[in-house]
């Protein structure tokens, strides 16, 4: 049986989670209602069917499922002003808010309901999400199920102790814009030598689809692969190792590193 969701928080996150949802045709576009404060960013949500409005109340009392998609600063504003319309036994919360914990919204809440929290990317949009998933001790085998899948029809799901749940948004969210990076530099590369920017951005793109599915597909190490394309005094190698010499994999560790630091300390 579908479930009426309201997503608190129409921003980049929140509109692809809405686009997600109705592209995979979990939830129909009626059964979805978003909030901003200026609705009119919403329009196209709204031409394909999504009930769009400003009052986070009114979203609350049409759904079973609450999506927070709000910034961490908002946190505590935003559930107290819905908290008298979050009923037990009817409505579940999902927050999809960087560094706030299923204790912190409970403690706001004060209400036994289950609270989950996910660390979806903006992938989403385009049903190729990866998503960590925790829950509260409140959540039902049921509930938790149907989380799971909500977000299994717009990607990949891995359930993760909450406690690595900054970790996850460093890895698989802040990891979109690593890849996009390496990307933008791939095709600055392949102009460079000659390829115009447009037939440079489809090689770079696909190619770096083509490794990742390897990956996914065959459950291979990355350097198995790497050994298949690199060939005793090849170019391959010859690439590798002056981007190594130039530091390639030391900074995106630790960029990755930085970039957790940064959640961890504020």
């Amino acid at each position: 049986m579908s479930k009426k969701i309201a997503i608190i928080g129409g921003g980049n996150l929140g509109t692809s989670i809405a686009e997600g949802l109705i592209s995979s045709k979990f939830s129909k576009a009626a059964d979805i209602t978003i909030t901003r404060r200026n609705i009119n960013l919403l329009e196209g949500l709204r031409k394909k069917g999504v009930l769009v409005t400003s009052n986070n109340n009114e979203a609350v009392k049409k759904s079973e499922v609450v999506i927070l998609a709000v910034k961490p600063f908002q946190v505590k504003e935003v559930v107290e002003g819905i908290r008298k319309n979050l009923s037990p036994g009817k409505h579940i919360v999902v927050s999809v808010i960087t560094g706030v914990f299923i204790d912190d919204i409970n403690g706001i809440l004060k209400k036994a309901i289950p609270v989950f929290r996910a660390m979806p990317n903006t992938a989403i949009a385009i049903k190729e999400s990866m998503t960590c998933l925790s829950s509260s001790k409140e959540a039902s085998a049921n509930q938790i199920e149907y989380v799971k899948s909500l977000f299994e029809t717009v990607g990949k799901v891995v359930t993760i102790d909450e406690k690595l749940m900054d970790a996850a948004t460093v890895l698989g969210a802040c990891g979109t814009a690593y890849a996009m990076r390496y990307i933008r530099a791939n095709i600055q590369g392949g102009i460079e030598i000659g390829f115009d920017s447009v037939t440079a951005a489809l090689i770079a793109a696909q190619t770096v689809k083509g490794a990742a599915e390897l990956l996914l597909q065959k459950g291979t190490h990355p350097e198995q692969e790497i050994d298949k394309v690199t060939t005793p005094k090849g170019c391959t190698i010859a690439g590798l190792n002056e981007m190594e010499h130039q530091g390639f994999s030391s900074s995106l560790i630790k960029g990755i590193a930085t970039s957790y630091d940064k959640i961890i300390k504020g």
